[in-house]
């Protein structure tokens, strides 16, 4: 938190993903009596089973057109051209209700390119925004193959998995090395601790996020760096990737009493102000005391607190409810 009389509140909003509301017409209705006339459907694993057959005639179907308008001619029809079909080939696929066999066109000169499903595509089911959601939220890579397996019906080995994960790590790189802005009037260093199973072995890790806010009061993520301990050299490595990426100043860097920061922010940034954060140093004062004499104590120091570290009221009842 920063010291101000004139704070505005940076809020950052969540989206939900909307629910989706059925509106039934005629011709759904039609369709869904089509569907129990055409399969036995006595249960939603049923549905399940009919979804993943029509998926595979409709991407069949979409495919002979596709043929249709790289050869210029329909099936049925005569033409001169040299090229033309040349039976089917079986391919399977994954898709979001399972493993699905569909058969692909074929020309005599191989040089049909399907759209729809394109040659060497072996899944549509966006399984890889999946498999790398899971492995955002620590998942294994053995815990995310039998997830796929039990949830999609289809194998996804630990080596294809770990392959979807490297594919997010040029984008990462990117992400880290991307320019800054010149100037941030406000950046909060903090830190998320962890722990990282290494060789059977569970330690604790720190990932320091540091995040700017720019001139249009927009708070944003500069980089996130992981530290086994901190010093001086560390911060001033931290801190003069920022300045090779364009930061050539901040007004305030706000922090908790991280070991050698304060010396690299001098070093590095000399004219910028180095603040503890005001949230870190309430809580410090709090771990000291007993839970049981938490109530007793807001109520008696409440004051105190506020004029000591030029907090407001807010603040503190944030952190006494926080403990409560």
């Amino acid at each position: 938190m920063i010291k101000s009389n004139h704070r505005r509140p940076l809020i950052m909003a969540t989206h939900q993903k909307e629910v989706h509301k059925v509106k039934m017409t005629e011709g759904k209705r039609a369709i869904i009596q089509q569907l129990f006339q055409e399969y036995d459907i006595e249960s939603t694993s049923d549905i399940q089973e009919a979804l993943k057959d029509l998926l595979g005639g409709t991407i069949k179907e979409m495919m002979e057109a596709e043929m249709d308008s790289h050869l210029g001619y329909e099936k049925s029809q005569r033409s001169a051209n040299e090229n033309a079909r040349n039976g089917y080939k079986s391919k399977p696929l994954n898709s979001s209700y399972g493993s699905v066999r569909i058969e692909v066109p074929q020309d005599r000169q191989s040089s049909f390119e399907p759209q729809v499903v394109k040659k060497r595509q072996k899944d549509i089911s966006a399984i890889d925004q999946k498999i790398i959601s899971m492995y955002a939220k620590g998942m294994t890579t053995r815990q995310i193959s039998e997830t796929i397996n039990d949830i999609y019906g289809f194998e996804a080995s630990e080596g294809f998995v770990s392959d979807v994960t490297d594919k997010i790590l040029p984008h990462i790189e990117e992400w880290q090395n991307r320019c800054l802005v010149s100037v941030y009037p406000i950046v909060f260093i903090d830190a998320i601790h962890f722990s990282v199973r290494q060789d059977s072995i569970v330690s604790k890790l720190a990932a320091y996020v540091v995040v700017g806010i720019n001139d249009a009061g927009r708070k944003e993520v500069l980089t996130i760096e992981i530290g086994e301990n901190e010093s001086s050299k560390y911060w001033l490595g931290v801190l003069n990737s920022l300045k090779n990426r364009g930061v050539q100043d901040v007004l305030i860097l706000c922090s908790d009493g991280l070991s050698g920061l304060k010396e690299a922010v001098e070093a590095a940034f000399p004219e910028t102000e180095h603040q503890r954060c005001i949230v870190h140093m309430v809580r410090n004062t709090l771990k000291y005391v007993a839970h049981k004499d938490m109530k007793f104590f807001a109520k008696r120091h409440n004051t105190d607190i506020q004029v000591l570290y030029g907090c407001s009221h807010r603040i503190l009842y944030h952190e006494y409810h926080r403990e409560s």
